[in-house]
This record gives C-alpha cells, sequence and structure tokens, in this order.
C-alpha cells in the first residue's frame, strides 16, 4: 500500500468517525431543542409534532403563573440541593480524606462494606426510612430531604481514589510546622483538591434537583413541593398542557445547565483525577 493509499484510508475512516459524532451530538441535543421549542407552543401544536418557534411563550407563562406555585417549588429545590450539596462534600471530603491518609486493614475492610452499600436498591430502604422520620417528625422538613443522603457511598469513594494523589509529604511539612488535622485539611487538602470538589459539587447538585421519589415521600405537604414533584403534578389531571409542561421542564433544566457549563472544566479535571 502506498503513502497516498494509506492517506485516503486515514481521511475516509476520519470522515466516517466524523459522521458518527455529529448524529451522535445531533440525537444528544435534539431533545433540549424540542422542548424548548415545545415551551413556545400550545398543546395542540405539540401533540402534532411541530419543531419551530410558536407565539404562545406569553400565553404559557401566564398560565403557569395562574396554575401553579413555580417560585416556590423553585426555591424550595434550590434551598434543598444547596444545602444537601454543602453538607455532603464536607462529609464526604473528611471521610474519604481520612480514608486515604489513614489507611488500614480495618479501614480498607469498613470501605469495602461502604461500597457494597451501594448495591442495595434505595427502594428496600424507603419504608424503614419513612417510619424513622415519621416518629422523628421530620416530615415535610428540609433536614428530612437531605438528610438520608449526606453522606454517600460513591462520593465518600471519590473523594478516597482523588486523594490518592495527595502529596503525603505535604501532610508531613505540616505537621511539622504545628498546623493540626482539621487545619490541613481546611487550609491544604480543600484548596489543592478543588477540581474534586466541584466535581463532587456538581454530581450532588443534579442528584438532590433531580431527586424524585424521596421527595415525593417526605415532602407531604404543597408548601415544600419542590420541581421533580410540581412537573410530575401536571400531568396529572384529565388532559395535559403540553406547552405549559415543557416551559416547566425548561425552566427546571436551567440550574443544571447553568451550573455544568459554568464548572465542566473544573468537573473534567476531577473526574479524571479519581481515575488516575
Amino acid at each position: 500500500m502506498t503513502l497516498s493509499q494509506r492517506h485516503k484510508k486515514l481521511n475516509r475512516v476520519s470522515l466516517g468517525a466524523y459522521i458518527f459524532l455529529i448524529i451522535i451530538c445531533f440525537g444528544s441535543v435534539f431533545p433540549f431543542y424540542w422542548m424548548i421549542m415545545a415551551a413556545t407552543n400550545k398543546s395542540a401544536d405539540v401533540i402534532s409534532g411541530k419543531l419551530t418557534f410558536g407565539l404562545y411563550l406569553i400565553e404559557n407563562i401566564k398560565s403557569m403563573l395562574a396554575t401553579v406555585k413555580m417560585g416556590q417549588a423553585f426555591w424550595n429545590s434550590l434551598r434543598t440541593s444547596i444545602l444537601q450539596t454543602v453538607f455532603s462534600i464536607i462529609v464526604c471530603s473528611a471521610a474519604g480524606y481520612g480514608f486515604q491518609i489513614y489507611r488500614d486493614k480495618k479501614k480498607d475492610m469498613l470501605m469495602g462494606i461502604l461500597l457494597l452499600s451501594m448495591m442495595i436498591p434505595f427502594a428496600s430502604t424507603m419504608i424503614p426510612l419513612f417510619r424513622m422520620f415519621s416518629k422523628a417528625k421530620l416530615l415535610n422538613t428540609t433536614v428530612g430531604f437531605i438528610l438520608p443522603s449526606i453522606s454517600t457511598a460513591f462520593l465518600i469513594f471519590f473523594f478516597r481514589q482523588n486523594s490518592a494523589s495527595f502529596p503525603l509529604e505535604t501532610i508531613q511539612a505540616a505537621r511539622v510546622d504545628g498546623l493540626n488535622e482539621f487545619q490541613i485539611y481546611a487550609q491544604i487538602y480543600c484548596p489543592i483538591m478543588a477540581p474534586t470538589f466541584a466535581a463532587a459539587a456538581i454530581v450532588t447538585f443534579m442528584s438532590a434537583w433531580n431527586n424524585y421519589m424521596w421527595p415525593l415521600i417526605v415532602m407531604q405537604s404543597q408548601k415544600m413541593q419542590t420541581m421533580p414533584l410540581l412537573v410530575t403534578g401536571l400531568t396529572a389531571g384529565y388532559t395535559t398542557d403540553y406547552g405549559l409542561l415543557m416551559l416547566s421542564v425548561t425552566i427546571m433544566t436551567l440550574p443544571t445547565v447553568i451550573l455544568f457549563f459554568t464548572q465542566q472544566r473544573r468537573f473534567v479535571e476531577g473526574v479524571v483525577g479519581s481515575v488516575k
């Protein structure tokens, strides 16, 4: 095979790869495009499959303001998601730091048990959790929402894997300088592991924001309703206003999209660090 033939073969392979990637990108972006287009159309146009901008965005907004308490549900989701993210990162990062920096056989065994807990489906613990929180009078509370997810095996493992690349010499030098363990964690570990914290924050926030099953159980009053519950409620009637529904879904999607794209570089750095 001559050099020109190899060059043509590589060009054909590259062209095929680009076409494949374009198709995949189109398939990934199209649902978001359709969602935004549907938010500007009336229900009949959405059902008919209209894929262009409509003139009913203002009417859908008015219908949303008159039908549902969007502001309250948005604030409930935002408040609970931020609190869950903050507390989860503090607890899980400290646990991951401890598991990696102070390793021994007992801690490795405990880490293995935590990883095994990831195989237990939430449905099997849902009823016991509900009974516990009901007796503790934590239903319809922010504490009741965030408490079961403050510490997760996935985040602890994530921080532990990233901490494997943390230089132990830095910790030893800090101890010689007189810093205690909390100061080492807060002043040295956290700034160095900033990409890992950003990746964990994105994953935790998106999980809390999109959480449906546990809020459905613990948030029993309309006043404490979150965005997933509100969107689901829009389909509970005899007829569904799909324009209103798509507008609500678009609003619900915005925070996670903004968070991911503003922290995309740190997210990739944190994920790559965990693989290393």
